[in-house]
Order: C-alpha cells, then sequence, then structure tokens
C-alpha cells in the first residue's frame, strides 16, 4: 500500500518590506519556519512576486489574490505603529477565516497594551494566535552565551551578531509552528452555509480588475482548495 505524504500548507507572510532589514528578516523567518516544520509549513513572501502589473492597484489586487490563496497567514506586527498595510491584510484574512498568526518581536508597545500590545482593534478575532517574542532581550541572551563560549568557530569567525541573531530567528519560527499547529485543530468560524456566499462577496470586496463571473469562478476555486483541506 502506498504511503500517504505529509500535507503541506501554504503561509502568507505579510509584513514591512520596504528595507534590506525587512527583506532579510522575511527569508530567513520563511525559511526557519519551513525547516522548523520539516517543510509542513511553506511560506510565500509578497516580496517575491513578480509584479503582474505596474500600477500600485495591480500590486494591490495581486497580494490579495497571494492572501486568499494561501492556507494559513502569519503577520508581522512590529513596529511603533502598525504597519497599515498589514493590518488590512490581517482583516481581509479574518473576513475569509484564514486562520491567522499575529507575530511581534518588538519589545515596545504599539498600542492599547490591554491582553496585547496593539490597537485593540486588531485582537480578539477568532482563529487568530499570537506570538509574542521580545527579541532584543533574546538575542543578548543568545549573544552572551556565544561570547562565553571558548572553541565556537563563529566567534572566532566574528560572526557571533548574526549568529545569536539566528538562535532568535529559529525560537520564533518554532514557536509560530507551534501557533500554526494549534489553529488547524480550530473548527471555522465561518458556517457551512455561508462560505459560498461569503467567497462570492469576497470576489468583489475589494473592487479587483477583472469581469465579474471570472473573478467569482476564482475565489470559488480558491474556497474548493480549503475545503479540501478541511480548513473550511
Amino acid at each position: 500500500m502506498k504511503k500517504k505524504s505529509p500535507r503541506t500548507y501554504s503561509v502568507y507572510l505579510g509584513g514591512e518590506l520596504f528595507s534590506l532589514k525587512h527583506l532579510i528578516g522575511n527569508g530567513w523567518l520563511a525559511e526557519a519556519i519551513y525547516e522548523k516544520s520539516h517543510g509542513k509549513y511553506r511560506c510565500l513572501l509578497p516580496q517575491d512576486l513578480i509584479p503582474t502589473g505596474r500600477t500600485a492597484r495591480s500590486i494591490r489586487d495581486q497580494d490579495i489574490r497571494a492572501l486568499v490563496g494561501c492556507d494559513l497567514a502569519l503577520f508581522n506586527y512590529d513596529g511603533p505603529d502598525l504597519d497599515s498595510g498589514t493590518v488590512v491584510e490581517f482583516m481581509f484574512a479574518k473576513f475569509a477565516d484564514i486562520p491567522s498568526v499575529l507575530l511581534r518581536s518588538d519589545i515596545r508597545n504599539a498600542g492599547d497594551f490591554r491582553n496585547e500590545p496593539w490597537n485593540l482593534m486588531s485582537s480578539y478575532f477568532p482563529r487568530t494566535a499570537t506570538v509574542l517574542i521580545p527579541s532584543l532581550f533574546d538575542y543578548r541572551t543568545a549573544l552572551t552565551r556565544r561570547r562565553r563560549a571558548p572553541d565556537d568557530a563563529t566567534r572566532l569567525a566574528g560572526q557571533q551578531s548574526s549568529a545569536a541573531a539566528q538562535v532568535v530567528c529559529e525560537q520564533i519560527a518554532a514557536q509560530c509552528v507551534r501557533a500554526f499547529d494549534r489553529l488547524l485543530a480550530t473548527e471555522p468560524a465561518m458556517p457551512k452555509h455561508l462560505r459560498e456566499e461569503a467567497y462570492h462577496w469576497l470576489a468583489l470586496l475589494p473592487g479587483l480588475r477583472g469581469k465579474e463571473k471570472a473573478l467569482r469562478k476564482e475565489f470559488e476555486h480558491y474556497l474548493e482548495q480549503k475545503v479540501e483541506k478541511d480548513l473550511l
């Protein structure tokens, strides 16, 4: 009897991508998540998408399609103020009932700080997990440990900073993987009798370019993929 291959899930990784540190951080985290999950979760990075057009609208449309086409989502909620585009993407993910992780590795407070360190309007949504990591403190701990290791090759090569950062990245990835696993065990928030109508509306809601019939068919395909994987 042929052994069934393990199921893999696509993850939309939303966040800032406007500087080198953003690009490197997104890339490192995506690869670490793939490694820590043994290939179970494969991240899709918006920064890796080849633009289908030159206008701002075409870029936005492409990102929305990529988000809805993914099985899960991870949104980076770092910064003194949340990136507005990332918040919009998170809300769209919730409209589509996509299991989502909100990640914050920033030690600063970015909002009301009652239960979570951002504006409360981004909190309390179903099928959403939070991963809060004090990355600066964890980085300093990892760096101190490496400096104390007399035979550490990375220390001798003058690479202790990147090595310490990699340790923190792997810790974050491991927590994200555990959060994804928990989310997969949750029941959909969207009732079955509403999902077709909901995805028909999602096809029209953002005003994507294209004919209505084709858009409906495209979003029906996204829905079918999620139902097939028991996500909806």
